[in-house]
């Protein structure tokens, strides 16, 4: 089984933390909510596709095809982890990612936040880094597509639904 393992994941990573990586944006964090928790957010952070299946399944998401998560993750044009140091571990907690045609537009997709980091404004922190670093590649149209339980974190930072009567149109196979 470890062979199925490791065909779908990029490195042999053993989540062992390296502080001399300069690849980290830190966050400042508030310690009455996150206590001692170090976290950091990188784009050059290398993805363990089962760990990023366990993130996504502590939030109750569907299980997707890991080659078809990796092939996005491939051919997306940003990629955002947040990750928790414990001593010389590192624990993903976060993640996003966003496609993009490299100069007007970019998605976000597959925003999601370990449970134990939700409500603590953490999400809110990974929405703004992505579009700062979108903002800084001179994208200026920003999407996403949300569920209905979280329509109104989104619009808190900003996103409007329908905009100028734009209205988004989906074609799915029969």
């Amino acid at each position: 089984m470890v062979w199925l393992q490791k065909l779908f994941t990029k490195t042999n990573n053993d989540n062992s933390f390296n502080a001399n990586d300069d690849n980290r944006d830190w966050v400042s964090l508030n310690p009455d909510k996150f206590g001692n928790s170090q976290i950091y957010f990188s784009t050059h952070e290398e993805i363990d596709l089962y760990e990023l299946e366990e993130l996504c399944d502590s939030v109750g998401w569907a299980r997707r095809p890991l080659r078809k998560v990796k092939k996005a993750l491939e051919h997306s044009y940003l990629v955002v982890s947040a990750w928790e140091v414990r001593g010389n571990k590192k624990i993903m907690i976060g993640f996003a990612r966003a496609t993009s045609d490299h100069a007007f537009n970019a998605t976000i997709w597959d925003v999601v936040i370990h449970p134990r980091f939700q409500n603590k404004g953490l999400g809110k922190v990974l929405m703004q880094y992505m579009i700062r670093k979108l903002r800084s590649d001179d994208i200026s149209n920003v999407t996403l597509f949300a569920d209905p339980q979280v329509v109104e974190f989104y619009r808190r930072l900003g996103f409007i639904l329908d905009p100028e009567g734009i209205k988004g149109m989906f074609w799915y196979p029969d």
